[in-house]
């Protein structure tokens, strides 16, 4: 990390960078924004902000699971409980006949509540109210590590199924006829989208986390004519707020994420601005 520090300062000489905190969270918000980017325009595309928003208040249920495991650090917790239910999620929608805010509400309702219930029963539910605001500027560097590795198997999966996801989100009918397994391409994007969520909530909260996704690829949606540019400006919108709510954080002291998502819902305003003159 000593080389990424020394790059840093000298790439980026301004004062808000030189504590190690900062540069720590300055390197996650390079390898987080993108992911939140790319991922929301599938997020929006294809109606599942809640999933998102209820991916993110099954952290609580995660932590707990931890908790009661002895586990010193609940991430192993989280991550697994996250897949669980983005899987039991996306096969309950596929298979049954209820409507899918429907079948999401229930189990966001049912994780959170279950999360509450389970980490107050130990007392010291004020513990664990770090994950409903996160603090960004508490990250280790092995955390970035872990972001980066999946931030890669994203990439991966990206590269792989893009086409897919993008005809499966669509027209679902027609990717079956073109013989795309759609219920395995929405699973696939189901436990990408719990994976990012759940690395990244310790440090977004889970109050703003579904605002990081779904913010810049609607913002992007608003100015975009293609699904290249649709992505390409979701991904910039995306880095741009997460630096630019970083540095006005550091200086007025408030708390990262919430700083970030106003930034996006001014470059959200801006671009429905756009938008409206465009149509004149």
């Amino acid at each position: 990390m000593n080389f990424l520090y020394n790059v840093l300062e000298t790439i980026l000489p301004f004062s808000w960078l030189e504590p190690n905190f900062m540069k720590n969270a300055f390197l996650s918000i390079l390898v987080a924004t993108p992911l939140f980017g790319g991922l929301g325009c599938f997020v929006v595309s294809n109606r599942m902000a809640f999933f998102s928003d209820a991916i993110g208040h099954s952290a609580l249920t995660g932590v707990a699971i931890g908790v009661i495991l002895g586990l010193q650090d609940p991430i192993i917790s989280m991550i697994a409980f996250s897949l669980l239910l983005g899987f039991v999620i996306i096969s309950v929608k596929t298979k049954g006949k209820a409507s899918a805010d429907s079948i999401i509400g229930v189990f966001s309702s049912v994780s959170s509540a279950l999360g509450i219930m389970l980490l107050s029963s130990t007392g010291n539910f004020s513990k664990y109210q770090k994950y409903l605001i996160g603090d960004i500027l508490s990250i280790r560097p092995s955390e970035i590590i872990l972001l980066l590795c999946v931030a890669i198997v994203t990439l991966v999966l990206w590269i792989l199924l893009y086409n897919k996801m993008l005809l499966t989100n669509l027209h679902r009918t027609l990717a079956r006829s073109r013989g795309i397994k759609t219920f395995l391409i929405e699973q696939s994007f189901a436990l990408i989208t719990a994976l990012i969520v759940t690395v990244s909530i310790r440090w977004t909260g889970l109050l703003m986390i579904n605002s990081l996704l779904v913010l810049p690829a609607s913002a992007s949606r608003l100015v975009s004519r293609s699904s290249r540019s649709y992505m390409l400006f979701s991904v910039l919108i995306s880095m741009f707020s997460g630096m630019v709510g970083l540095i006005l954080s550091f200086y007025i002291g408030t708390a990262t994420g919430a700083t970030v998502v106003l930034v996006n819902a001014v470059l959200f305003l801006v671009c429905l601005l756009i938008s409206a003159i465009k149509r004149i």
